[in-house]
């Protein structure tokens, strides 16, 4: 899966809708970026609008929205509810697929520099971002909100991270901005079998972190016991990184649990509607279903899957797919309207579905394709889908001893076995369209103009870089093939007996994927020029091959013992 990270930037404009479209526009100039949701408010005057994409290019589309919201908004004229400091308020990036928090940091930070050096905006960042303690909050930040900017960016205490920190017209029209990293943010609604926001918002109390305040006697009426700084004290909820109330919903006459979950990190939404699920039942309530709101990652609905899934005692390495349905009906997201993943999981919306892929076709299709005169798909392509088969007989044969009658206490270790199957059977598939794609990036270079001396020299550039991808797909194909035999050869040892022919044919595609990838490398290595590397990858190549032969015929010997038994 390619790295994605969302950003989700505040504007200080919710009411002319032109000026919107040009903010927007210029995010979308940057291609790979998709825009998820724009989302104006007129009394806030603010439009809150979210896009996605690879970091590099949502850190560059970040910065030509920011850009343009500088040259459109006058802040020295602005009004509007929410508070504010800048034409661009907030600007958080939010890690959401293969992004570490680290990573987020580390992009936030150089927007921030950017933004700061290129556009002489002060900027202040926050949350993760953020250079000390004081700053992390956005509300500490934003104190005084743009009246007050004036004199907090001249002053020690709150001089910018970046960018002047002394009044100009220049920042009297754009103020401040805000840029940070974040974890992902869930709107997520639980439903219960009641009408009475009274008794949703007791449970939502018995949740939320913040929790309830604490009274003397009745919780409700009683009076509130306060600390010695006169302030309340609290009773604090059960799940952290979360916030809660109860609300009742004339559309769907139901009360509901209104969540947001800041941090899934730490609160997942399995977790919520578990905790949920447990206070509804101690005060008579039963939670029948629940919703999100807005987008999820595909990771919290995965985790949320495998969450019930080993509830239930059963194997988690099935397929994405089947992980997501037990999702949605675990948390009951269907029950007021249906649920669409491809709409709702942030990867799925990003896919890009215009790209014809080999690995979506049928069986049929595929095989007539490779048979064509076409050059491409070829040994490279049928090879990683020879050891994606491989990879997953040997997850059908650990999910098929999960399920063994009788073997109910070792579902946990096939089901590890399954899940090690299906991450290597699923990255064997992405080899699939990769190879074909080195292959046309090989023929594009060799098809450069070369009527220059500079030309030629970029040509060959552009053919040295396709060729050395053109090895190292094969030889990672070779490598995952190589490393899925594990699975095999602990399923031909351990595993369903009934199904032990299906390990040795496993293992046989491996191998075959295995020698069918190093003759890719071969074929390509010729055109390479750096020996040096050249030599060191086929003396890798080579142990995998000699590695895969070995464990080939171990596994086979296993299986011919046990069917001769």
């Amino acid at each position: 899966m390619d790295k994605i990270i969302e950003c989700v930037p505040n504007f200080s404009e919710g009411r002319d809708l032109a000026k919107i479209k040009e903010i927007t526009d210029a995010i979308e100039t940057v291609e790979g970026v998709k825009l998820l949701d724009v989302d104006p408010g007129k009394a806030t005057n603010r439009t809150v609008v979210t896009f996605v994409g690879h970091p590099n290019d949502v850190a560059e589309a970040a910065f030509r929205g920011i850009k343009k919201a500088s040259e459109i908004i006058d802040m020295s004229v602005h009004k509007g509810e929410h508070p504010r400091f800048g034409a661009t308020d907030v600007c958080p990036l939010v890690p959401v697929a293969n992004v570490s928090m680290e990573e987020a940091v580390e992009y936030a930070r150089k927007l921030a520099e950017r933004v700061g050096k290129e556009l002489d905006i002060p900027v202040y960042c926050y949350e993760f971002a953020a250079f000390n303690d004081k700053r992390k909050s956005l509300a500490s930040c934003r104190t005084g909100e743009y009246e007050a900017l004036k004199d907090r960016i001249s002053s020690e205490k709150w001089k910018p991270d970046f960018g002047p920190g002394e009044w100009s017209a220049k920042v009297a029209k754009s103020g401040a901005t805000a840029i940070g990293a974040r974890n992902f943010l869930v709107a997520y609604n639980v439903n219960l079998n009641t009408t009475s926001t009274r008794r949703a918002n007791s449970i939502a109390f018995d949740v939320r972190e913040a929790g309830r305040v604490k009274r003397e006697g009745n919780k409700l009426t009683g009076k509130i016991i306060k600390d010695e700084n006169g302030e309340p004290v609290r009773i604090p909820g059960t799940l952290k990184k979360t916030r809660a109330i109860g609300w009742y919903i004339e559309e769907y006459g139901i009360a509901q649990i209104s969540i947001n979950l800041t941090d899934i990190t730490v609160t997942p939404i399995h977790v919520a509607f578990d905790e949920i699920s447990e206070k509804a039942r101690e005060r008579g309530i039963r939670v029948t279903g629940s919703e999100l709101v807005g987008l999820v990652p595909l990771q919290a609905m995965l985790d949320a899957g495998k969450y019930f899934l080993r509830k239930q005692q059963r194997s988690t390495g099935i397929s994405d797919d089947e992980i997501i349905k037990i999702a949605i009906k675990s948390l009951g997201l269907d029950e007021l309207k249906p649920f669409d993943p491809k709409k709702k999981i942030i990867e799925y919306m990003i896919a890009d579905d215009s790209a014809e892929k080999l690995v979506d076709k049928t069986l049929a299709d595929f095989m007539y394709n490779t048979a064509s005169e076409s050059p491409a798909p070829g040994g490279g392509s049928i090879s990683a889908y020879v050891g994606a088969l491989g990879a997953a007989l040997g997850t059908m044969v650990a999910n098929l001893s999960a399920h063994k009658r009788g073997w109910d206490h070792r579902w946990e270790e096939f089901s590890n076995w399954a899940e090690k199957g299906k991450e290597y059977h699923d990255a064997l598939l992405k080899c699939v369209d990769e190879d074909t794609a080195v292959f046309n990036k090989i023929m594009a270079a060799f098809g450069m103009p070369k009527s220059s001396e500079k030309e030629k020299a970029e040509r060959q550039k552009a053919i040295q870089q396709a060729t050395k991808n053109a090895i190292e797909v094969p030889l990672k194909v070779m490598q995952l093939a190589h490393d899925s035999m594990e699975a095999m050869q602990a399923m031909a040892e351990t595993g369903n007996p009934n199904s032990v022919s299906d390990a040795g044919v496993g293992a046989l595609c491996a191998r075959t994927a295995v020698e069918g990838a190093l003759l890719n490398v071969k074929i390509n290595a010729a055109g390479y020029e750096d020996k040096t590397w050249l030599t060191r990858t086929m003396k890798k190549a080579d142990e995998l091959l000699e590695n895969a032969r070995k464990m080939e015929k171990e596994i086979l010997r296993t299986v011919e013992e046990k069917i001769t038994e």
